[in-house]
């Protein structure tokens, strides 16, 4: 919910800091206090178009916090972290700044966001309806999923837009095959031609990084033969080294006892040195029995090297690439050989999920017309307290052509409500903005309260144009919305205004040349005093004070 709401330089209003609480909270003034500047400056806060003129006179920039408390698995929270924010817990601040030049900036928990996105965040957590400005319901790309909620079906539509997916997927999965198909057929006789080469030619993995390096080798064999000789020659001048090492340490060894262990490091060193130099005259031995200096050797490497490196450029592949491509068209040419009996399982595959679709897309549209009956008797009962008795509210289900089905299924949802009697329902955009509006729409909100995901609801002018029993009757469904979101009303109505539990005056203060607007809260006596005044007028007489106690209960 709201938790709070602070306000610097906007119209009339200077520094303004406001606590909210859940249940039902009341906003009266006389006409012109600037109660309409509190829904400004909340609506900028929630991402709403940005006007220069919403600036203080005389202020560089207007600025609006708004700081909600919505749990961890609201939708909210869950949009913001599609964007990489962190927004797991704590409080949301959304922010937005306002420059007299009409500029604007917008912040969430003090990171900047575009305007769009703020907006999207807002409207997840307040819907306004008042006289120039409503959102949620009054879009229809809403209904299906409301209707889905109230009907308590909210786990078969997952279930379905799963069944969806997977019905595109099988017939994606076939239609890909019978391109594959038709391509490979179209292009046999290249691909048997291109699979004998290959497969003749038989390319082995890791084929060219070893002929290569053997080619290198047999290249400068002579260079590395005659440096291996050298070698082997340094290693037995004039006797072995490894030999002369092992004497060396014979001769200590006589002598090592009287050394007190001085020489047994070097003892030690000289056996190390003798292995060594016998482990690297064997090593250079081998390694020049290795060495092919026959010129016919290197031809057929190079030209096996050659002759891989030709193909791999033919087909635009690399060399280490060459047997997976013989492996691919060797899957294609088997295909093309079993290429029917592929199809006839993908298509029935694809059939099974489309079936499979269908009872389920199926048993949700019966769900949804059940649902609508009830919604539609739900919110007739409203209806006639409101002073709305000839209006007439309809559920409208219909069944899309095959091309519209998608995740959602089969049908089309819109709410509907006739205002007259004898004319045809309309959308729900279409009706008249107003107080007749506002509490069109507080009849829907105060049935489909137990699924509302938006846990903040603004009614402006709810009570436009009645009074007596049907304002009393608005007050008391106000009071029954909120005991489950929380509401914010701004009201000219005493008998919606008894029902607050929270009371704000708005007022109009003038100091010299200056005039700005405050907010109060109010006690209990003086919620009492205000309902008064709101019956009575300018001046508050007894009779007015009980018949706001009255009203109060």
């Amino acid at each position: 919910m709201l938790t709070a709401l602070s306000i610097r330089d906007v119209v009339l209003i200077e520094r303004l800091d406001l606590s909210f609480d859940s249940g039902l909270s009341v906003f009266t003034g006389e006409t012109g206090a600037g109660k309409s500047i509190l829904l400004d400056s909340l609506g900028l806060a929630l991402g709403a178009r940005a006007e220069s003129g919403l600036v203080r006179h005389g202020a560089a920039q207007a600025s609006v916090t708004a700081e909600f408390d919505p749990p961890a698995n609201h939708p909210a929270r869950t949009l913001l972290a599609g964007q990489d924010m962190d927004a797991a817990g704590g409080p949301l601040l959304l922010r937005r700044v306002l420059a007299a030049d009409g500029r604007s900036r917008a912040y969430v928990n003090d990171q900047p966001v575009s305007v769009g996105l703020l907006r999207k965040v807002g409207d997840e957590l307040v819907e306004i309806h008042g006289q120039f400005e409503s959102h949620g319901l009054l879009d229809s790309a809403t209904h299906l999923g409301v209707l889905d909620s109230f009907a308590g079906e909210a786990g078969s539509r997952v279930a379905l837009a799963k069944a969806w997916t997977a019905w595109r997927d099988a017939a994606r999965a076939r239609t890909e095959a019978e391109a594959d198909l038709a391509k490979a057929k179209a292009e046999e006789e290249h691909l048997r031609q291109v699979h004998e080469d290959l497969a003749t030619l038989g390319p082995k993995p890791g084929e060219e990084s070893e002929l290569a390096a053997g080619r290198a080798v047999m290249m400068h064999g002579e260079k590395l033969l005659e440096a291996m000789n050298a070698a082997q020659n340094a290693l037995t001048h004039k006797g072995e080294v490894e030999a002369s090492l092992r004497s060396a340490a014979r001769a200590l060894e006589r002598v090592a006892e009287k050394a007190e262990g001085k020489l047994d490091p070097v003892i030690a060193a000289l056996d190390r040195a003798a292995q060594e130099a016998a482990e690297a005259t064997n090593l250079l031995e081998r390694a020049s029995a290795g060495i092919d200096l026959d010129p016919r050797h290197l031809e057929k490497v190079e030209e096996r090297l050659f002759a891989l490196r030709a193909s791999a450029r033919k087909h635009q592949v690399a060399v280490d690439e060459l047997p997976l491509l013989l492996d691919r068209l060797g899957r294609q040419l088997a295909a093309l050989e079993g290429g029917g009996d592929g199809l006839a399982r993908l298509a029935r595959a694809e059939q099974a999920a489309r079936t499979a679709y269908l009872e389920q897309a199926r048993a949700l549209s019966k769900a949804r017309l059940a649902a609508a009956a009830r919604l539609d008797k739900a919110v007739a009962a409203e209806l006639p307290p409101l002073k709305l008795d000839k209006a007439r509210f309809q559920t409208r289900v219909t069944q899309v052509d095959e091309a519209q089905w998608g995740p959602n299924g089969l049908d089309q949802v819109s709410f509907e409500v006739a205002t007259n009697p004898g004319t045809a329902p309309g959308p729900l955009s279409k009706i008249a903005s107003g107080g007749e509006l506002s509490r069109f729409m507080l009849a829907l909100k105060v049935v489909l309260a137990r699924i509302s995901s938006t846990p903040t609801i603004v009614f402006d002018e709810v009570d436009s144009g009645i009074g007596g029993a049907v304002a009393a009757a608005v007050g008391e469904r106000l009071g029954r919305l909120a005991e489950s979101l929380q509401i914010l009303v701004v009201t000219h109505s005493p008998q919606v205004a008894a029902q607050g539990g929270h009371h704000y005056r708005v007022a109009k203060a003038v100091a010299g040349a200056k005039t700005t607007t405050g907010v109060d809260r109010l006690s209990p006596d003086a919620r009492r005093e205000e309902v008064a005044r709101m019956l009575s007028g300018e001046t508050i007489t007894d009779h007015a004070r009980a018949a706001a106690d009255a009203l109060m209960g």
